[in-house]
């Protein structure tokens, strides 16, 4: 099959980075590689031939010209046109297909560029972006079409392909109306809150003939699993160092992508140890977990945006004493390799469509930033570095817990400390399984937690035996008092009880 050549024209000073982000994103896409190649002047040798010459033979040998258009109008030979409008002018009377993509600007634009955007428009239809993620998923969308107008594809890109049987009514106007709040806040995004929903999907490219595609239904579906059940994701929850059963704690969220994450987010977080400091900087007490939010929500979001959505399988969230674990369907295409993760590098979305929407809501960052940030924001919090590796179809991420120190020694020691074993508050001497929790609770924990390290399996018998005793006396206390028995209830050590912990540890040493 015969390598679609791509010309990218454009004023090479204002659009360096696009021009080698483009490139670089084209060469390693796993579906674009294989039909696309891409001409930059910048990785042309040095040769003794005159630059515009070379710049319009490459028009001529080309199969699809890229125009991105800015303010610049560029250097003007002795007939006053730059060597972009040479080119998009030559291409034109050569009926190569031209792709053009104006950037939005609020600066002051060269009148002679304003004419030859009015020109574009007045020819072909033109597309505007903001940045570099919406440029991308432009640019995406239209060589996607372009395969298709030759027969190069006989089925399209996962997030661009119809949502087999859905319609307008399987998209929520309820999300659609969140995106649009959230992204106009967020990055201050070009469509009003009033938008329509098939107005917003047409912009996004969201659509294919009329049909709702796959990135579609995943941002925005009323039932998004109802189209693709592996697109699901599960957390799990385990007290052992290796993924086994029992799993004390498992959910399996349903909904859109912006759902998902947040559920997931909220499952770890819920999970995680957490010490809350003085007030000494400010009236809030500093509240710090075992691994930072902003580390599992990167962590999170990249498994579902990135993810190989044509898997069977699903994401998983695997949280163990020692680590979180961030397992997701796919791999990582050239020219990334897991080496490069660690490195600032050019971001290459393996689901363009759904990417953009998450970059307008700030669910991700700029292009490549988001492993780097998440590797210094864990150095930041003492923690060891995330580890990156390819297992049986899935990559994976490896985020370790910060260690805490416990008190250890035997439990029988509390107990010998107490004023009067016999008389603690309400309660008589405590049992060893009341020593533990105490032990335990140095740091919030919640009661399934409590129980698999007493090896109990009565959640009343625990709380009438081992808990309440504890309350009663002062020892422990509830995070969320006022709902006894919530879910997301957690116990913690009081100041009566730490005392206690403390003199047992100063008897110890």
């Amino acid at each position: 099959m015969k390598t679609i050549r791509i010309f990218i024209s454009s004023v090479q000073k204002e659009f360096a980075q696009e021009r080698a982000a483009l490139r670089d994103y084209l060469r390693g896409d796993p579906l674009f590689r294989q039909f696309y190649d891409v001409f930059l002047f910048e990785d042309v040798p040095a040769q003794d031939r005159r630059a515009d010459e070379l710049y319009l033979d490459e028009v001529k040998q080309c199969d699809i010209y890229i125009g991105l258009f800015g303010c610049d109008y560029g250097s003007e030979d002795v007939e006053g046109l730059s060597p972009t409008q040479r080119e998009f002018d030559l291409a034109g009377e050569l009926s190569k297909p031209r792709l053009i993509f104006v950037k939005k600007s609020t600066a002051g634009c060269h009148p002679k560029m304003v004419a030859l955007i009015d020109k574009a428009g007045s020819q072909l239809i033109r597309r505007h972006f903001t940045s570099m993620p919406e440029l991308i998923a432009a640019v995406y969308a239209s060589l996607v079409h372009h395969l298709e107008d030759v027969g190069c594809l006989r089925t399209r890109p996962f997030d661009a392909t119809a949502a087999r049987n859905s319609t307008l009514e399987d998209i929520s106007p309820d999300k659609v109306q969140w995106f649009l709040s959230r992204a106009r806040n967020a990055r201050d995004y070009a469509l009003a809150e009033t938008t329509s929903v098939t107005d917003v999907l047409t912009h996004l490219d969201l659509f294919y003939k009329g049909t709702p595609n796959h990135a579609a239904i995943l941002l925005f579906g009323v039932k998004p699993q109802r189209f693709l059940i592996s697109s699901e994701l599960k957390c799990m929850h385990f007290h052992t160092l290796e993924k086994r059963k029992p799993i004390p704690s498992y959910q399996i969220y349903k909904g859109t992508i912006f759902d998902m994450v947040d559920k997931a987010v909220d499952f770890v977080m819920s999970k995680l140890n957490r010490s809350v400091g003085t007030r000494e900087l400010g009236p809030q007490a500093p509240v710090e977990y075992d691994i930072p939010q902003e580390v599992v929500a990167e962590g999170i979001v990249n498994a579902v945006a990135h993810r190989d959505y044509t898997s069977n399988a699903s994401v998983e969230v695997q949280l163990f004493p020692d680590r979180l674990e961030i397992w997701n369907p796919g791999t990582v295409h050239p020219p990334l390799t897991l080496e490069k993760l660690l490195l600032p590098h050019a971001s290459q979305p393996n689901n363009p469509l759904i990417a953009e929407p998450l970059f307008l809501t700030k669910y991700i960052e700029k292009a490549g930033t988001g492993t780097v940030d998440m590797l210094e924001c864990c150095r930041k919090a003492g923690l060891r570095q995330p580890e990156f590796r390819i297992d049986a179809g899935f990559f994976i991420l490896t985020i370790w817990r910060k260690k805490i120190e416990a008190i250890e020694g035997k439990a029988e020691s509390i107990v010998e400390l107490l004023p009067d074993r016999h008389h603690v508050g309400t309660m008589s001497a405590l049992s060893l399984h009341q020593v533990e929790t105490l032990n335990k609770c140095l740091i919030d924990t919640g009661i399934t937690e409590l129980m698999e390290i007493a090896g109990r399996t009565d959640r009343t018998k625990f709380r009438n035996h081992v808990l309440n005793p504890l309350i009663e006396a002062g020892f422990l206390e509830m995070t969320v008092p006022d709902k006894p028995r919530s879910s997301k209830q957690k116990y913690r050590v009081t100041e009566k009880g730490q005392n206690l912990v403390t003199k047992q540890k100063n008897e110890e040493s």
